[in-house]
């Protein structure tokens, strides 16, 4: 610990030094390791979460320190690495070519018809798999030193290189993933690593045991017919299932502990805001009526760190390009590290 995080008053105003939560952390003094990875390219919808990252972190000055589940929590020392202005460029770059992609096909022609864009296809694949690459090599170098990681997207394409890195730490771990849409489409738009692809990329990793999706309301029937007949690997708790047993009289936290019983000890958390009730984030990529309150959601991850499981590491993606998205997001980020590291102190 620096002399400067002893003289560190959490109750004093945020010191705007470019590190979220204006914490007095760096690489070398930090637990936890945040990753920014500021890429949408394959979005089909509404676009602006390239800028997430910047956006949480801008808001993340506002926020107090103090948290009711862990008063201690940002001691653990929370860091995040600067955000990635080559790929933010890239990003920019690949995301025009993606439109005409998913232009040519929301027409109904052919990639081949002229001009030919298979190779613009190819282009785009190769460069989710670069970005795969670089996140999986930070994650592994950072974890190697005894550190946790997070990530923080970009579209929820953007943790996939984290997921292969803790596969090379954890011979088994579970997924509890909050999401309006299930992300179970093989290479949807032809894009390998499509935001609507995450879950299906990721269950290819044979690590992942277990998949728990929440809040689903936007699925189509090939993911529907994935779940089925994953024998039992994924479970989906679809958001009208759910108010359904709420409305009936089921309390939340049964359904929160019925829930976690599907999962393994170590769990990986992916939070796609969109899971949410869209006025929490309503400049999301592609929100959808619905979802689930913010104490809901804590509630859920409380109860997980109550069951004596390990949060092994988490991500928050899809967060739109606004002030107020970026508040609730990085509101998400902090309470997520403060369990993380609650979770391994039991």
């Amino acid at each position: 610990m620096n002399n400067h995080k002893q003289d560190y008053n959490p109750s004093g105003i945020a010191e705007i030094n470019g590190n979220i939560l204006g914490l007095p952390d760096d690489y070398n003094s930090a637990n936890l390791i945040i990753f920014a990875v500021p890429w949408e390219v394959t979005v089909s919808y509404g676009a602006g979460t390239a800028n997430g990252p910047q956006r949480i972190l801008d808001a993340s000055y506002q926020i107090d320190l103090f948290d009711l589940d862990h008063p201690d929590g940002w001691k653990q020392g929370i860091f995040l690495e600067e955000i990635p202005k080559d790929i933010l460029e890239k990003n920019n770059y690949y995301r025009q070519e993606a439109a005409k992609i998913i232009q040519r096909q929301a027409e109904g022609k052919a990639l081949i018809e002229t001009p030919d864009l298979t190779p613009v296809l190819t282009a785009i694949n190769q460069a989710g798999e670069q970005i795969n690459q670089w996140l999986f090599t930070q994650c592994q170098a950072a974890m190697n030193q005894g550190k946790k990681v997070a990530v923080i997207g970009g579209d929820h394409s953007s943790p996939l290189g984290y997921y292969q890195a803790l596969a090379t730490k954890y011979e088994n771990y579970g997924i509890l993933h909050i999401d309006a849409h299930a992300d179970l489409r093989d290479a949807y738009e032809g894009f390998e690593f499509s935001h609507a692809s995450i879950m299906f990329n990721a269950i290819k990793i044979p690590q992942i045991s277990k998949l728990v999706s929440v809040a689903i309301r936007d699925i189509c029937q090939e993911e529907i017919d994935i779940v089925n007949e994953s024998n039992g690997r994924i479970t989906a708790y679809h958001d009208q299932a759910i108010k359904q047993k709420l409305y009936s009289g089921m309390s939340w936290i049964d359904i929160c502990r019925e829930i976690i019983h599907h999962l393994p000890e170590n769990v990986y958390i992916s939070v796609d805001v969109d899971g949410l009730d869209p006025k929490l984030c309503p400049n999301t990529g592609t929100p959808v009526p619905g979802g689930l309150e913010l104490e809901q959601t804590y509630c859920l991850f409380r109860e997980l760190v109550n069951s004596g499981r390990k949060i092994i590491g988490f991500d928050v993606c899809e967060v739109g390009d606004a002030e107020w998205d970026g508040n609730v997001g990085a509101r998400i980020v902090y309470k997520l590290a403060n369990l993380l590291n609650l979770s391994h102190q039991k």
